[in-house]
């Protein structure tokens, strides 16, 4: 929580997207701020659509981000078990 900084209301965020949803920082913080309220899968789903349409955007931030997401859970978690599959589809599809 500490190193995402200030991420901002997802409900302001979620406009935003819906105004350009190919905002890839809107959905960034986005996901942050989902994964940092116990919503986990919509917060994976937006990171791995960011790694699907652009997979070296900011040097690759949406795909570390989800790394770090995973560290957090465990590697035992059922949102981790479920994101490294959404994430292993999207690189290997």
């Amino acid at each position: 929580a500490e190193e995402a900084g200030e991420v901002g209301d997802p409900a302001a965020l979620e406009r935003q997207l819906e105004a350009d949803p190919e905002d890839h920082e809107t959905r960034y913080r986005l996901a942050t701020a989902l994964f940092l309220r116990g919503r986990l899968e919509p917060a994976m789903e937006h990171l791995c659509r960011i790694v699907k349409k652009d997979r070296s955007w900011k040097d690759e931030a949406a795909r570390k981000q989800l790394l770090k997401f995973f560290d957090a859970l465990g590697p035992k978690h059922p949102a981790t078990l479920k994101g490294r599959r959404m994430l292993s589809s999207v690189l290997f599809a």
